[in-house]
């Protein structure tokens, strides 16, 4: 009987270490990138830099004591014009957002000059500040994300970053550090962690005692994502692989410290989950739920 083959991530032709170093490098950028983008958008939600547990509130459930207007002036929108103009805009909110007022007022010509450049009938997927309507309605009480707008980027989120962690867990697959239940745990984590990250969306949405859920959803993606990363790129191109570690170097026992640091941490993720983090949750989502059933019934 004959032992079946394993390909390793070690043993690949050069050409397809290179592909998948490619793939690998590019979907880290993009990480980056997005976790820059969420930090100019929702970070900004509170008017501070950073992201908080006001911030997913005032994303999602919203700012019950302001308007959507106010919220944004306040944080992303906040430099795109003077002290005084916000001001202006904010005590026009404030005053009931008339269209006479706006009109008459500074308001509209603050809107022109700041606004409408990027704020047009040309530009896709932002209001259209050249109608007053589109201004009144964000001049209402901000409530936070609409369902319609979480309808939208939950099923790209689900279908885009699905599509990124398979073939990053396949190529993870091939490697040897981890053993197989650890592997498994590693290549299941991002697909858990992005459902509950999802739900936390509606949820928050709902009721802000489950922002905190986001938080913890999106760290976990993030590490799993990162243990995969580094696992992958270090078994294709530090191991056995004398143009960078010759074989019982210091260079090559450093590698092993850092691999086993990342199973210990692993290790200890698993256990959190399954025995702190995945009770709290479901104990949240019950508190959820009967908060809804006395609310609706």
């Amino acid at each position: 009987m004959t032992k079946d083959l394993k390909i390793t991530l070690s043993e690949l032709d050069t050409p397809v270490k290179i592909l998948f170093t490619g793939y690998l490098t590019t979907v880290a950028i993009g990480y980056l990138f997005a976790l820059i983008q969420i930090l100019f958008t929702h970070g900004m939600a509170d008017g501070k830099f950073g992201l908080s547990i006001d911030d997913i509130v005032y994303s999602y459930y919203g700012n019950r004591s302001g308007t959507v207007l106010e919220k944004k002036l306040n944080g992303s929108m906040k430099d795109k014009a003077t002290e005084q103009e916000n001001f202006t805009l904010m005590q026009w909110i404030r005053d009931g957002a008339e269209e006479k007022e706006f009109t008459n007022l500074k308001p509209q010509k603050i809107i022109e000059a700041k606004c409408q450049m990027c704020h047009n009938e040309g530009a896709s997927g932002i209001p259209d500040f050249t109608k007053f309507e589109n201004i009144k309605e964000l001049a209402k009480q901000d409530e936070g994300a609409t369902f319609s707008s979480l309808t939208r980027v939950s099923h790209i989120h689900l279908f885009g970053i699905s599509f990124i962690f398979m073939f990053v867990g396949l190529i993870f697959s091939f490697s040897t550090t981890a053993s197989s239940k650890y592997k498994s745990i590693a290549i299941g984590m991002p697909y858990a962690f992005l459902i509950i990250d999802i739900l936390s969306w509606w949820l928050t949405k709902l009721s802000p005692m489950f922002a905190s859920l986001i938080i913890v959803a999106g760290a976990g993606m993030g590490a799993s994502f990162a243990f995969m990363w580094i696992v992958s790129m270090k078994e294709m191109w530090f191991i056995n692989n004398p143009w960078f570690c010759e074989p019982g170097s210091p260079c090559q026992r450093s590698i092993k410290v850092i691999t086993g640091f990342c199973l210990n941490s692993l290790a200890f993720i698993g256990r959190f989950i399954r025995s702190e983090f995945f009770p709290k949750l479901f104990a949240m989502i019950k508190n959820g739920f009967d908060w809804l059933y006395k609310k609706f019934s």
